[in-house]
């Protein structure tokens, strides 16, 4: 089916209705298909599903497994009925095969990311994970990164040395609740229920502001137990290869470079 222009028609179709090619070649793991329905989540349902007139897929199979696990009733989907039967088997491999011959400009990539990394955005929902990610930063070009501003991944991380400057700040001076303490009076207040409210109590912790130059302090007045659980709470990064491993490599840059600001300014 075509619009005036000659261009296949988008139309709706039931998730439960669409038929997975037996013979797909293509394997989709549960982890790229938990990145495709977090991409969709995020973006919108933007690729339409590929059909051959009786709701058999020809390409999209990874989409409609994330538009299942996201619980999704009727995707977007394009007629391809003009296409032969030969035409569709060879596309459901071409569809596959010919954006693997694409490549990345590096450099490009790198400014992009770091943009977006600048403005707050979970960079994992690009579709990299936390280890291609390292890998990419670690390999900018001698001279460069770190004088680009912002980018958190790509200037190198040094860790900063934890002595004591001064006296030992109080607990109340490490951290502002502030804001989730306001979110949590307004959970208490409604009616949900009890594993919902738990949920919601847990996200409100993300807003708790830290304030690592004292946290820096507070932690060469410590003894070796409070010290070491800091550390593993990725409150104070000494080890930086276990902080990467442990997936605490971005806050590891922030709390260094917040706290030689921090010393600078006095």
């Amino acid at each position: 089916m075509e619009n005036q222009d000659g261009f296949p028609v988008y139309k709706k179709a039931k998730t439960s209705d669409l038929v997975p090619y037996a013979r797909n070649s293509r394997t989709h793991s549960e982890t790229q298909v938990s990145k495709i329905a977090a991409s969709i989540k995020e973006f919108g349902f933007l690729n339409p599903i590929i059909t051959d007139g009786n709701n058999g897929i020809v390409a999209g199979h990874g989409r409609v497994m994330a538009a299942q696990k996201l619980g999704l009733d009727e995707l977007p989907t394009i007629d391809a009925a003009h296409l032969s039967e030969a035409q569709r088997r060879a596309y459901v491999i071409a569809d596959n095969r010919l954006a693997l011959d694409a490549g990345w400009d590096d450099e490009m990539l790198r400014v992009e990311l770091g943009d977006l990394d600048s403005q707050g955005f979970d960079l994992t929902l690009t579709g990299f994970d936390l280890d291609e990610l390292a890998n990419l930063f670690d390999k900018v070009p001698e001279g460069e990164g770190e004088d680009v501003e912002g980018d958190a991944y790509s200037r190198k991380i040094e860790a900063p040395i934890y002595e004591i400057t001064g006296d030992k700040p109080t607990i109340s001076a490490l951290y502002d609740e502030g804001k989730a303490r306001e979110l949590k009076a307004e959970i208490a207040k409604s009616d949900l229920p009890d594993e919902i409210s738990a949920f919601l109590n847990a996200a409100a912790d993300r807003h708790t502001v830290f304030d690592f130059r004292n946290i820096a302090e507070f932690y060469a007045h410590s003894d070796a137990e409070t010290q070491d659980l800091m550390e593993r709470s990725g409150l104070v990064i000494i080890d930086f290869d276990k902080a990467i491993e442990s997936g605490y490599a971005k806050i590891a840059e922030e709390i260094a470079s917040q706290y030689e600001i921090d010393k600078q300014n006095g």
